[in-house]
């Protein structure tokens, strides 16, 4: 059933992004020169958020920043996307998380994330969000904040009938715990966080297959692999296959993967079905590598349709 009306719920991280350009990232203990560097709204909450917002659906974004420059670029940055607020707390307490990124020639990168504010959302923050939780149809989740947090926001978004995305990064080595997978209905992880999950990298859809049935046999409900360049493989109920790439000019592939949940959420809030819903979230991911990362790469729905159309 479409839910164009209510706004999906973002519960998760937010950061400022410091992100250094260089033909190749460094080895352990080198140096390379950089070309420029950049500071901008960060986070896979709030690239998520971002994600929603810039696709035209109403979003709440639910989380925690420090009282500082960083925290306020945040805060205008989101509010001018049109992001609600109502549950983004300032604190004078702590400083707002900081991600520091290295992005190559190839739009690879390797980052490195500093939470601050972030291992503040607690369940006090749940309690106080949970109207505008019991009313989400969707919650997109991540685990750059406390997770017994995030599980908390889980079940007050299910218990009335809603959908909760977990974008299962950073993966932990030992795989996602059984309460993670009976909280969500879908896990969308990418090929690094697939290998941390069950020991394999998905190079092909056969491996992605493969990954997924493992996955599925460990408790999650659906799954949704993003491969990065070479496509999406998913797998639920009644529904399987593969989503090929989009051939787009890759600059930045940093928080792509938040741009795939945004449209993933997007869609399926509108009423599509997981094939339908994959194919629309991986058009929104492969769009955001053309531009500079995080969350001012995501797109349009009018660019992610053209998208779609193209032959």
């Amino acid at each position: 059933m479409p839910h164009e009306g209510r706004a999906i719920a973002v519960f998760g991280s937010v950061n400022a992004d410091v992100s250094g350009f260089c033909d190749r990232l460094p080895k352990p203990g080198e140096t390379v020169a950089g070309t420029r560097y950049s500071i901008a709204l960060g986070g896979k909450g709030a690239n998520q958020a971002a994600a929603v917002a810039r696709l035209g659906h109403p979003v709440q974004m639910i989380g925690c920043v420090g009282s500082d420059d960083f925290g306020q670029m945040a805060r205008t940055s989101l509010d001018a996307l049109g992001v609600k607020l109502d549950h983004l707390l300032s604190l004078e307490t702590t400083s707002t998380g900081v991600a520091l990124i290295n992005v190559d020639a190839h739009a690879e990168n390797s980052i490195v994330i500093i939470p601050g504010a972030n291992t503040a959302a607690d369940e006090v923050l749940v309690s106080r969000a949970a109207a505008t939780l019991q009313d989400a149809p969707i919650l997109l989740l991540q685990r750059e904040v406390p997770m017994a947090s995030s599980l908390a926001a889980a079940a007050k978004v299910r218990a009335k009938g809603g959908l909760v995305i977990l974008d299962p990064a950073p993966a932990p080595s030992g795989g996602l715990s059984s309460a993670e997978f009976v909280a969500v209905d879908i896990v969308t992880p990418n090929e690094t966080e697939t290998e941390a999950l069950v020991g394999l990298r998905p190079e092909s859809g056969a491996d992605a297959a493969k990954a997924a049935e493992m996955l599925l046999s460990r408790g999650a409900r659906s799954v949704v692999i993003k491969l990065g360049r070479r496509g999406a493989y998913f797998r639920g109920p009644g529904a399987e296959g593969f989503v090929p790439p989009f051939s787009v000019k890759a600059v930045n592939s940093v928080g792509a993967g938040d741009t795939f949940n945004g449209g993933l959420a997007v869609a399926l809030a509108r009423g599509a079905l997981l094939p339908e819903a994959a194919r629309f979230a991986a058009a929104c991911g492969a769009l955001a590598t053309t531009g500079g990362g995080g969350a001012g790469a995501a797109p349009t729905l009018v660019a992610v349709k053209a998208l779609l159309a193209r032959p």
